[in-house]
C-alpha cells in the first residue's frame, strides 16, 4: 500500500515571508505577546490562516509551560444534568481558548482521585469538579493545580452552586399557591448536600401549612427503589415533590402505570430543569438551575486561578427559578 505523503505544516517564517514582517512579530502576535499594531496583527493573523497555519499546543507547552487546558470531573454522565453542565464549562472555557478533558467519575472517590491524578499528569492546568460524594477525594491535589467545585460546596475549595435551599422553598410556594394541602415527598440521597438543602427548604417553608402524606429517599435516578414505588400507590397527597428531574420523570411513568393521571389526579415537581423536563408529556414542572452561568462562572473562576488570582477563597450561590408546566396544577 502507498504510504500517503504528509504536506509539510506552514511555519512562523512562512507566515513572516507572506505578511512581509519578521518571525519575531510573528511570534508575537500568535502568541499575545510584545507590542504590535493593530494592523499589523490583522496582517499576521489573516496571513496565518490563508496559509494554514496551526499552533503545535505540545511544542508551545513545553516552552512556556502552559497546556491552554483544564480538567471536567462529572459524576454521572447517564444524568442529563451533567452532559448540560460539561456543554456549559466547554463553551465559556473555549472563548478563554482553553480546551477541556472530560471525565464520569461514575460516582466513585477512587475514579474521581485516579482521573484527577491522571489529568494532571496530562498537563491540565486546573481542574473544574462536580463530587460524586461529601468526602475530599482530591484534597491531596489541591496543591497541584487549582479546583473549583460546581454544584455542591466542600469546605477548602472555590465554589459555584445554586441555592438549593432558596430553591427548595420556591416549590413550597409555588404549591402552597396552587392550593396543595396534602404532599408527598420523593427526596435525593439525604447523604448529599444538596439533596439535603432542597428538603429543607421545601419542608420549613411549608411549616404547619400543609399535610405531608409520606416521604421517601430515592438515588438521583430515572429508576425507582421498591420502596419509592410502593409509596406511589398511596393517594393521599395532590402533588409529589421530587428531589430531581431524573427522579420527577421516574415517579411520572410509575404513575402511569398505576393508571393515574397527570395532574388530574396528582400533579408532580421536579428540580433541575433538565432537556428532558421541556419535552415530556405533560411537561415536568421544576426548578431551573443556571446551568450557563454555573459552567461560565465555574471556569472564569478556575482561569483567574490558574493566571495568578490568589484573593480568598471563593463560595458564589446563583438564584434558581421555578418552571411552571403541564404537570402541576392547582389542587381540586
Amino acid at each position: 500500500m502507498k504510504k500517503t505523503q504528509r504536506r509539510n505544516r506552514p511555519t512562523l517564517q512562512d507566515i513572516a515571508r507572506e505578511a512581509g514582517v519578521s518571525a519575531a512579530t510573528v511570534s508575537y502576535v500568535l502568541n499575545g505577546t510584545g507590542s504590535v499594531s493593530a494592523a499589523v496583527q490583522k496582517r499576521v493573523r489573516d496571513t496565518a490562516k490563508a496559509v494554514g497555519y496551526r499552533v503545535n499546543h505540545v511544542a508551545r507547552a513545553t516552552r512556556t509551560g502552559q497546556t491552554l487546558s483544564i480538567g471536567l470531573i462529572l459524576p454521572d454522565l447517564s444524568n442529563p444534568f451533567f452532559p448540560e453542565l460539561a456543554q456549559a464549562v466547554q463553551s465559556a472555557a473555549r472563548e478563554a481558548g482553553y480546551a477541556v478533558f472530560l471525565v464520569d467519575s461514575e460516582g466513585t472517590v477512587e475514579t474521581e482521585r485516579d482521573s484527577a491524578d491522571d489529568l494532571i499528569r496530562r498537563g491540565v492546568e486546573g481542574i473544574v469538579w462536580c463530587p460524586a460524594t461529601e468526602h475530599d477525594s482530591l484534597e491531596e491535589f489541591r496543591g497541584d493545580v487549582p479546583i473549583v467545585v460546581v454544584d455542591r460546596p466542600l469546605p477548602n475549595y472555590d465554589t459555584i452552586s445554586s441555592d438549593h435551599y432558596a430553591g427548595g422553598a420556591l416549590v413550597a410556594d409555588q404549591v402552597l399557591a396552587l392550593g396543595h394541602s396534602h404532599i408527598a415527598i420523593v427526596a435525593g440521597p439525604q447523604s448529599l448536600s444538596r439533596a439535603r438543602q432542597r428538603r429543607q427548604g421545601f419542608v420549613e417553608r411549608i411549616g404547619d401549612r400543609a399535610v405531608i402524606d409520606w416521604e421517601v429517599e430515592n438515588p438521583f435516578t430515572i429508576t425507582l427503589s421498591d420502596a419509592t414505588q410502593a409509596k406511589l400507590r398511596d393517594n393521599a397527597a395532590t402533588v409529589i415533590v421530587c428531589g430531581n428531574d431524573f427522579i420527577a420523570l421516574g415517579v411520572m411513568r410509575a404513575l402511569h402505570e398505576l393508571g393515574r393521571n397527570i395532574p388530574e389526579d396528582v400533579s408532580v415537581i421536579g428540580f433541575d430543569d433538565i432537556l428532558w423536563a421541556r419535552h415530556s408529556i405533560p411537561g415536568l414542572a421544576t426548578v431551573r438551575q443556571p446551568l450557563t452561568a454555573l459552567g461560565k462562572e465555574a471556569s472564569a473562576l478556575l482561569i483567574r486561578r490558574i493566571m495568578g488570582d490568589e484573593a480568598p477563597v471563593v463560595n458564589m450561590s446563583l438564584a434558581t427559578d421555578v418552571i411552571v408546566r403541564g404537570s402541576l396544577h392547582a389542587a381540586n
